[in-house]
């Protein structure tokens, strides 16, 4: 396993990591048995993968819940990744929710502590139905400094953000340099953050974490045409606002664009004798500027298949080859990485 520094931080965290949105259960993904939760972490940890990536928001905090279950007597091995939404960023309410995170997931810290999304009205509607805290937000000041107190206590190793464009970046800098990632969506199908995002981050000496690489299933080459697609799977700007439930973005899609791009995919992965997952992981995990890339893992089966991504050796061809068949779908959607929003009312900025 390869391992690579995250930002400015002290800590090594594996190329490939496990996204636990599944642990726990829930409307989303569907129901998941602590058992395999079990398995999946234990052999994970087995392999060298450390990172693993969680949220309160996940399941209603039953992803950490279980999460912590299966690091029960192995929490030294791991390094945790946890967020917490806008709406429970004013002091007060970060210091609940990191004591609510810790406890359900049996641990005194957290090794990387993220704001989920930036700070703003537009975000906050999307984790809280009061309008009072959605017309008034806390401050960036504010949100940061918690995070900053929350670390000297020990609480927290390491200060994150996740879904933060340049200028959302740019304000976080203005007030605090402990910032060490921004967990951002990257993928052959959701490329955006290439124009400005990566750039800035390697300038700045942040740590990106990689996640959506396999676009929800996606890219393991199950589907062949959005109808396909699970409801829920279904609601960012890649498919016709009319597939997906609940969708918000209202936009006509690029959905010729995506399944011209997975056919050509896997003619790739064929000639290179992998499956698509793996090609399309690989992809990721060779950009030097992804610290770690998290692939959600249900099962032992699932797992095997995401790592052995880690050890196909993608070549500088290869990469090149994919990033031309790609063009076309990150034309379409264009540089904002706000894939559930309409590009023209994005919470990144």
């Amino acid at each position: 396993m390869e391992y690579r520094k995250l930002g400015k931080s002290d800590l090594h965290v594996s190329v490939l990591g496990v996204g636990t949105w599944p642990f726990g259960g829930g409307d989303y993904w569907g129901a998941q048995s602590q058992d395999d939760v079990d398995q999946v972490v234990h052999r994970a940890l087995d392999l060298g993968i450390n990172f693993f990536d969680t949220a309160e928001m996940y399941n209603n905090g039953a992803s950490e819940t279980s999460l912590g279950i299966a690091l029960k007597g192995k929490r030294d091995r791991a390094i945790i990744g946890s967020k917490v939404t806008p709406a429970n960023a004013a002091p007060a309410t970060m210091r609940k929710s990191c004591e609510q995170s810790l406890k359900r997931l049996g641990t005194d810290y957290i090794d990387v502590y993220m704001l989920h999304w930036p700070i703003s009205s537009h975000s906050l509607e999307h984790f809280t139905s009061d309008q009072a805290a959605i017309a008034r937000p806390p401050s960036i000041e504010e949100a940061f400094a918690t995070m900053k107190a929350l670390k000297n206590e020990g609480k927290i190793r390491a200060i994150g953000m996740s879904n933060h464009g340049v200028k959302q970046m740019d304000a976080v800098l203005g007030k605090m340099d402990d910032v060490v990632t921004n967990e951002m969506p990257y993928s052959l199908l959701s490329r955006a953050i290439e124009d400005s995002i990566i750039p800035y981050c390697a300038k700045h000496d942040i740590g990106i974490i990689a996640y959506m690489p396999l676009q929800q299933g996606l890219l393991t080459g199950l589907y062949g045409s959005a109808d396909e697609i699970a409801p829920m799977q279904a609601r960012s700007r890649h498919f016709h606002h009319s597939h997906g439930k609940g969708t918000r973005h209202g936009e006509e899609g690029a959905e010729a664009e995506v399944f011209a791009a997975i056919a050509k995919i896997k003619q790739v992965a064929a000639e290179q004798n992998v499956t698509i997952a793996v090609l399309s992981l690989a992809w990721v995990m060779a950009n030097k500027y992804m610290t770690t890339t998290i692939a959600g893992s249900r099962t032992l089966a699932e797992l095997s298949l995401n790592v052995a991504a880690v050890d196909y050796k993608i070549s500088p061809e290869v990469i090149e080859r994919l990033k031309v068949i790609t063009a076309p779908v990150l034309e379409k959607l264009g540089s904002n990485p706000d894939y559930y929003e309409n590009r023209l009312n994005s919470r990144i900025e």
